[in-house]
């Protein structure tokens, strides 16, 4: 199994939705990484957000009004990296997809 960037949310309101992203990937793949960097949008505050929890898949939370692609460099614990790619998809609770 591939590593792979996963994604959950939840609507807010106001045109606001709170996501949720993690690493997919077979346990011993994940277990090889030290830490992830996630590369945000450059609007957010502090773009650059660095993960240590493997407990959490290294999870990262934030809110948001607009989608954008994510982007993350898994650092291996022997300092290999992974670099990964997402699009942020937003949805309303009817399922409808949000547009920017």
């Amino acid at each position: 199994m591939a590593l792979s960037i996963q994604q959950d949310l939840r609507y807010l309101g106001q045109e606001r939705w709170r996501w949720f992203v993690w690493l997919e990937g077979a346990p011993e793949e994940l277990d090889a990484i030290d830490h992830v960097m996630y590369v945000l949008d450059p609007t957010f505050h502090n773009p650059v957000r660095e993960v240590a929890n493997r407990e959490t898949k290294f999870r990262l939370e934030d809110s948001t009004w607009g989608a954008f692609t994510l982007y993350a460099k898994a650092i291996h614990k022997d300092g290999l990296e992974t670099r990964l790619q997402h699009d942020l998809v937003l949805l309303y609770p009817s399922g409808e997809l949000a547009t920017a």
